[in-house]
């Protein structure tokens, strides 16, 4: 049973993504997205990435505010 609050960085870890805060402003630095472009579509991510995020959302759980948090920063660099 994962008893674990949902963060950004628990994502990233889930992404196979580096997790620390410096790591995750960089992400976001380096990967904005135009404003019609869905979080799930963007080419950075790979199958398994995409895969994992349409799962977090379609969920709808803890963890689809936190792909919110994170579709929400990407969109507005």
């Amino acid at each position: 049973m994962d008893i674990e609050t949902p963060t950004l960085s628990t994502l990233f870890d889930q992404l196979g993504l580096l997790s620390g805060q410096a790591d995750i402003d960089d992400f976001v630095r380096s990967h904005s997205l135009p404003d019609d472009l869905k979080l799930v579509d963007a080419e950075f991510w790979n199958e398994s990435q995409k895969a994992l995020l349409k799962e977090k959302l379609r969920g709808d759980d803890d963890w689809a505010p936190v792909v919110d948090e994170l579709n929400v920063l990407l969109h507005s660099e």
